[in-house]
């Protein structure tokens, strides 16, 4: 497993270079500029222009930026940020709690609620819950969240006042008062999230576990007079969970590059509206860094997808 994992690693160094040269050169080329705002301020001479200009590399052709950046990378550096003024990973910093505690929070529940739905749902196929199951399933991946963002906020912040459809990113908990306006501030977007995110793990594992359910080493399980949770949990679900753990090891990224909809939506400063901003603004660093991060993030969970693998279905040998 070992000589697996470093190849691995290797064949993926390749892939996140060429990965993010196109970014940079994409941000790079695209039209924009990141001193705009001096541009437009006539009390900004042009020689004080040049000399930001200079300083922040910008008068350099974008390959020789991009040697200098994946340099920097090198060190551990991820630059900073033409707008911020800042560095770019203490920009990643102070975004990140935000959407780690929305994204976060309803993924987790997501993987909690879904398996057991879906594997119930299998399980009493055609019944009422099943139904029930399927149309609630249909309705919350085919509901865009922005419709469903605003319809909450229009039924529970506007017309109930019960929770604030503006997320205030300078709370914080030091008491059980303000963890309960945490509380309230996320449960709008959490909701918004947690039911597109449930309702397609549900469909996945529901489908899985219906094509295993009739299959011939099911029936002699069944023959052997095994319990059924020994049928279902051992059997069944353990060889339905290989593609359930692709899809949920692929997501996990998403967690961190941000549900751009939803934090604008509900005005969350997460990494999402972080990169929709810096794309605005032609901030290459923090475009390129968020988007490396990202990239490096599904290497790894692809590679944990992989090697789970072999723990969920024991004929798996890595080579």
């Amino acid at each position: 497993m070992g000589k697996y994992i470093v190849r691995r690693i290797l064949i993926s160094i390749p892939t996140l270079l060429v990965i993010s040269l196109v970014v940079f050169a994409i941000i790079a080329l695209a039209p924009g500029d990141p001193l705009s705002q001096f541009a437009a301020n006539p009390a900004v001479p042009p020689e004080v222009r040049a000399n930001i200009r200079h300083s922040l590399g910008l008068d350099q052709p974008w390959p020789v930026r991009y040697v200098k950046w994946l340099w920097a990378l090198m060190h551990g550096d991820l630059g900073y940020s033409f707008a911020s003024r800042i560095p770019v990973i203490q920009l990643i910093q102070q975004r990140l709690p935000n959407t780690l505690a929305v994204l976060g929070v309803s993924y987790v529940l997501s993987v909690v609620f879904a398996i057991p739905i879906g594997v119930f749902s299998a399980v009493r196929r055609y019944t009422v819950f099943d139904h029930l199951v399927t149309a609630l399933a249909f309705v919350g991946f085919s509901v865009p969240t922005f419709f469903s963002g605003v319809l909450l906020i229009i039924i529970f912040s506007i017309k109930l006042h019960w929770f604030p459809f503006i997320y205030d990113s300078t709370l914080v908990v030091h008491d059980f008062p303000s963890l309960i306006a945490q509380i309230k501030q996320s449960i709008m977007p959490i909701t918004v999230l947690l039911l597109f995110q449930t309702a397609t793990l549900v469909r996945y594992v529901r489908a899985e576990m219906l094509e295993h359910i009739p299959q011939d080493y099911v029936r002699t399980a069944w023959a052997k007079g095994l319990r059924p949770p020994v049928v279902i949990g051992r059997h069944v679900l353990r060889n339905s969970l290989i593609p359930v753990i692709t899809l949920v090891a692929l997501g996990v990224p998403s967690v961190f590059a941000g549900a751009v909809i939803t934090e604008q939506i509900f005005r969350v400063p997460g990494i999402g509206d972080l990169l929709i901003r810096s794309i605005e603004n032609s901030d290459t660093p923090v475009v390129v860094a968020v988007t490396f991060i990202y990239a490096v993030l599904v290497v790894v969970f692809n590679l944990i997808a992989d090697l789970l693998y072999g723990l969920v279905d024991p004929r798996i040998r890595y080579v």
